[in-house]
């Protein structure tokens, strides 16, 4: 290669990884909105196919349009207005804990805590200021998005034309992905095939199974007198997440609370309640919501839920897993269609 070839190549990478970097700073305040948007896409995407089949001579703008407008009646507003309460009963919560050391609540917690100190004089477990510690931890995160009304619609409005865009223009975009990359073509096609399976079978088949508990028991705590249902539920949600315990680190304090109290009719209820809920879904709802495609472990799921969550606020419940999936496709990809391209290792010379 010549020199002058070497200086061009030079000098269009170094322009190019510059307008990357200036590129970035642009557009990285709406990457929550943007990844958001793509995800809603493309587990919708085949919604968004039957309805451009039945629109007039098949009109993509019209089908993404209306898409848009059932993604943003179904799932977009009342996710925002669920947030909108959970974040509120965080910070009624954080009060309750923080102040009033008399409330039934704290007295409650207090007695535990003293049981335990009793049978295990050493053990300092503090549940109180742990309680603190996370609500004041819930409310930091799940409360960035709504610091400003302006701001938070403003991303919302973003989000909204991004799904439209990305239903009307997503195929037309997954081809120039295609056509730029430097890798072959038939990788690049199973990349995103594998990434898009990824997507809808952990937001679909884990994601939801949890949203499903935590709106069930949700239900249970508003009907058997437990205050804050929607706080609990949603901490219940993400309970669910964990292989083998799920919603009963939740349910069984909440039956309790609700026995020592001496609510033993409603006791009972929530217990019957929880059985009847936790039977349905691990049985029926769960294993065939999680059966449509590839499984993430529950503890990386969980782990991706709470490091999403820090990250991106409220929709870091799901695009948490869904940038953990990205990198195990691309592993499982590069394990698969790329390690084993690799020439073996020569075995070692016999020296005997």
């Amino acid at each position: 290669m010549s020199v002058t070839r070497i200086v061009e190549y030079a000098f269009f990478f170094s322009l190019l990884i510059a307008a990357g970097y200036f590129a970035w700073l642009l557009l990285s305040p709406f990457l929550p909105a943007l990844a958001l948007a793509a995800v809603v896409a493309t587990i919708c995407y085949p919604m968004y196919t039957r309805i451009k089949h039945y629109m007039p001579r098949q009109s993509a703008g019209m089908a993404a349009a209306l898409s848009t407008i059932l993604v943003l009646v179904i799932i977009v507003i009342p996710v925002f207005f669920v947030t909108t309460v959970i974040v509120s009963e965080v910070v009624s919560f954080y009060r309750v804990i923080g102040a009033d050391d008399s409330s039934t609540l704290v007295t409650y917690i207090t007695e535990i805590e003293e049981r335990i100190q009793y049978y295990a004089p050493g053990v300092d477990i503090s549940i109180i200021e742990q309680l603190r510690q996370g609500t004041q931890w819930f409310a930091s995160n799940l409360g960035a998005i709504f610091a400003g009304t302006a701001s938070t619609i403003f991303l919302l409005v973003i989000s909204i034309i991004g799904m439209f865009y990305s239903f009307r223009d997503g195929q037309r975009f997954t081809r120039w992905l295609i056509r730029v990359s430097p890798l072959p073509d038939t990788e690049d096609e199973v990349i995103l095939a594998r990434l898009a399976l990824a997507v809808r079978s952990v937001v679909v088949g884990v994601v939801l199974v949890s949203i499903i508990q935590g709106i069930v028991a949700a239900v249970g705590f508003s009907l058997f007198g437990i205050e804050r249902a929607v706080l609990w539920a949603s901490i219940a949600a993400i309970a669910a997440l964990l292989p083998g315990i799920g919603t009963s680190v939740i349910m069984i304090p909440a039956i309790a609370y609700l026995f020592v109290t001496g609510d033993i009719g409603n006791a009972i209820g929530l217990l019957i309640w929880a059985a009847i809920a936790v039977i349905a879904i691990d049985n029926f709802i769960g294993p065939y919501l999680m059966s449509r495609g590839n499984k993430l472990h529950p503890f990386i799921i969980l782990l991706s839920v709470l490091g999403g969550i820090s990250m991106f606020g409220p929709i870091g419940f799901v695009i948490g897993p869904v940038i953990i999936s990205l990198f195990m496709v691309l592993l499982e990809i590069y394990g698969h269609n790329i390690a084993i391209q690799a020439p073996a290792p020569a075995p070692p010379k016999n020296t005997k």
